[in-house]
């Protein structure tokens, strides 16, 4: 029977009838949020078994525009399942082929959808799912170009206080990273003069394609690919620049930068590595670099913030400190140093971002089932304009100020013609 109706047929049989919101949407009543993953990938996997193991979200629902993808991501998950206790999913529960989220933003047994789809989609995604009723987590960046921005922007005004949309900026759930933060804009180091930051990592791998054609490989090898991944600095440093811009309160107002494609030799088009000289309200610079080419798999991501009166030092792994006139350092009581900190493509992090993800995801689904909805997609955009301001002042070979971002209206264009991966 329709729910709607048998709660309206009660009222009117018994006279009153009081019933919690959550149970009438069917939270309490379900113990769950129903809980679908968009691009069943490494990343994609990752986050949403720590959404599985983590709250009380059940992934329900799967979708990837490749068979092969779709039937790993639903072994995974049937096992994930498994292990908690709950049934596989629904064969009839995942959806293939490009238009996959339309499909799952148009079934009625799913609540929330995880886009963890290339960058270059996202915003398309994130409009047709909360447009059909969805909640969204949805993976960084919020869009590739600035007028994908605007939609996004578009997007929030219409969703606002109907659905959470959450961005996948863990850090600023990390434990660590929110006590730092919070010192620094308490003025524990005094007033911040500047910042420097780096983002080292090793390149992104795939498995040899063979013969295969080259828009699929272009697809499946996204992260290779400017147009679909952003280039690394908007798809992968942009943590970096969010953790800066989140403590500054701000975003910065031009750059300065550089990159170039020095060292890896795959088929794609991203550089592989960027420096950039960040200028934020008051003159306040921001010295940047990354590379993402170390063979070696040498990782490491770290923040520096130099105030008047102390340093705050913000890695991702060792000491999570400030040193000055009033010093302080991070301790987790709970359990032991890491003596060895795993960095993996697939975020699968420990040390100081150990909790990242398991604190996000609590936040989202405690946002859907207190009804207390999240809109974080103009904080998302501009992290991602930041990033954008970046890489256009690389492209040009001069400073570029926030006003010409904002202004742009420069469009990426994929040039493949998805429909024909059926």
């Amino acid at each position: 029977m329709d729910r709607r109706k048998f709660l309206l047929g009660s009222a009117g049989a018994c006279g009153l009838l009081f019933v919690k919101p959550s149970t009438a949407f069917g939270y309490a009543a379900n113990s769950a949020v129903r809980y679908g993953l968009l691009g069943c990938g490494k990343r994609g996997t990752s986050v949403a078994t720590s959404f599985a193991k983590n709250t009380d979200a059940r992934i329900v629902a799967l979708g990837d525009i490749f068979p092969d993808q779709l039937a790993k991501g639903k072994t995974h998950f049937d096992e994930v399942n498994k292990g908690l206790g709950f049934s596989a999913i629904d064969p009839k529960l995942t959806f293939h082929g490009h238009d996959a989220y339309k499909a799952m933003a148009a079934n009625p047994n799913i609540d929330a959808v995880q886009i963890s789809t290339p960058p270059f989609f996202h915003v398309e995604h994130m409009d047709v799912l909360t447009a059909g009723g969805k909640h969204v987590y949805c993976e960084k960046p919020v869009g590739v170009d600035v007028p994908q921005t605007r939609r996004a922007l578009e997007i929030a005004k219409r969703i606002d206080g109907k659905v959470s949309v959450a961005v996948g900026f863990q850090i600023r759930k990390a434990p660590p990273f929110v006590e730092i933060a919070r010192r620094i804009q308490a003025g524990q180091i005094g007033k911040i003069a500047s910042l420097s930051g780096y983002y080292n990592a090793p390149p992104a791998t795939y498995p040899d394609r063979g013969n295969m054609p080259k828009d699929e490989q272009r697809l499946r090898n996204w992260l290779w690919d400017k147009t679909l991944s952003g280039d690394i600095l908007l798809e992968q440093n942009i943590h970096v620049i969010d953790v800066c811009n989140w403590i500054m309160g701000a975003h910065p107002i031009k750059a300065d930068a550089r990159a170039s494609r020095k060292v890896i030799q795959n088929f794609g088009n991203i550089n592989d590595n960027y420096e950039v000289i960040f200028t934020y309200p008051g003159g306040v610079e921001f010295v940047f670099n990354s590379t993402q080419f170390n063979q070696n798999g040498f990782f490491d991501v770290a923040e520096h913030f130099f105030g008047s009166e102390g340093l705050a030092e913000a890695p991702y792994k060792g000491p999570l400190r400030i040193l000055g006139k009033q010093p302080w350092a991070w301790t987790n009581s709970a359990e032991p140093a890491a003596k060895d900190t795993k960095f993996a493509a697939d975020g699968a992090f420990t040390d100081n971002l150990a909790d990242a993800d398991k604190m996000k995801d609590r936040d989202f689904i405690d946002s859907i089932t207190g009804h207390k909805y999240q809109n974080q997609i103009e904080t998302g955009v501009q992290t991602a304009r930041s990033c954008m301001l970046g890489r256009k002042s690389a492209e040009l070979g001069r400073v570029v100020t926030w006003d010409e971002i904002e202004s742009d209206r420069e469009e990426y264009h994929l040039g493949i013609d998805i429909s024909k991966f059926v």
